[in-house]
């Protein structure tokens, strides 16, 4: 059996990869590793940045950081808590030990849990998926909880 040329050469060269019409540096991608117990932002702040760990911020997160001040509302607590726990999340899947950090997902967990029966009770279901069989089918009766300032 032939074994196939490994030599194959490209027109950028071998250091090179195409673009439409013109050739361009390869690029190496930089991963950050964390390291136990990181500083880590609000969870306000997490939602705002897109991260929960500043050692993760990337520089292009300044420019959507100024479009999305969101008002401190019960909608906007809830999105911050699920956004943090599932930041906490990603970091125990690499960091298992980190006790502070569990403590914290757990505490979280905890809070959003509390908070979305708060919610639900004020203003019915979050998603299809909250509904119970006694409630029937009422996830589009309106109004809608932004339709009448619900949401704060």
């Amino acid at each position: 059996m032939e074994k196939p040329d490994q030599t194959v050469s490209t027109p950028c060269g071998i250091d090179k990869g195409s673009l439409p019409g013109t050739c361009a540096p390869l690029a190496f991608p930089y991963i950050p590793m964390q390291d136990n117990n990181p500083v880590r932002y609000s969870r306000m702040e997490a939602l705002e940045t897109g991260t929960l760990f500043p050692g993760l911020n990337l520089p292009f997160k300044a420019a959507i950081q100024a479009k999305t001040k969101l008002a401190n509302t019960a909608l906007v607590e809830l999105m911050a808590l699920d956004f943090a726990i599932k930041e906490l999340n990603l970091y125990l899947d690499t960091h298992a030990n980190d006790q502070e950090v569990l403590q914290l997902y757990w505490s979280y967990i905890k809070l959003a849990k509390e908070g979305r029966e708060k919610y639900q009770k004020m203003y019915g279901p979050l998603m299809s998926s909250d509904l119970t069989p006694e409630d029937g089918y009422a996830w589009l009766n309106d109004p809608w909880p932004w339709d009448i300032g619900g949401n704060d």
